[in-house]
């Protein structure tokens, strides 16, 4: 149910959109959020349990849905490639003070060729490249069509532990998954001036 409570940004990112951004969210864009949501019930819920690690995980689904929205009310296409440089860093050096105030070893550097390949990667590509990829985006899309988007993450990891991972394909993550995929579609297939207009930025 980690998963489930971090897909719960889907759900707060239209109301935070609602709020900060005064953002008109249609019946069909709640429809496609209320989809979504189950899908990601139906894809990761197995028993559900309020724990010290789900309650900060939703508050993690929450900041994440405060950033889609702030990036949904600042980002342009021309200050894409800034804000992205400057929201790694901002990342950068939080990891870093949490690694060193931590209980656990801190920083500890790797000590094999394909452990420093892994970190590269993880770096530049799943990084800093998937942040200027989402901010650029986002300069283009308003808040909740972008969450809604961004929740077939889960649809393609289930897709890749059957094809890579050698899990066994179930049907909840048939059933899961097409529930995200058409909720996708629903936002997808809505009018694109109607979608245009929500997007709202403020001037800084």
């Amino acid at each position: 149910h980690i998963g489930f409570i971090t897909g719960l940004y889907v759900v707060a990112t239209p109301l935070f959109a609602a709020m900060v951004l005064r953002t008109r969210i249609n019946a069909w864009t709640w429809a496609a959020v209320a989809l979504a949501t189950a899908g990601l019930g139906v894809l990761t819920l197995d028993g559900f349990s309020i724990g010290y690690g789900q309650a900060i995980t939703f508050v993690a689904a929450l900041l994440y849905a405060a950033h889609i929205v702030g990036l949904g009310a600042w980002s342009t296409p021309a200050d894409a490639l800034g804000m992205s440089i400057l929201q790694v860093l901002v990342i950068a050096a939080i990891c870093l003070v949490a690694a060193l105030v931590s209980g656990a070893p801190g920083v500890v550097l790797p000590d094999r060729g394909a452990d420093w390949i892994s970190l590269v990667y993880m770096a530049l590509v799943a990084g800093a490249a998937a942040m200027l990829a989402q901010t650029w985006a986002q300069s283009h899309l308003p808040p909740t069509r972008s969450a809604i988007i961004m929740s077939m993450e889960p649809v393609f990891a289930a897709f890749f532990a059957v094809l890579l991972g050698g899990e066994l394909l179930t049907g909840r993550m048939v059933l899961g998954g097409a529930m995200v995929l058409t909720a996708m579609l629903v936002v997808e297939a809505l009018p694109r001036r109607r979608i245009e207009a929500e997007v709202t930025h403020l001037a800084v």
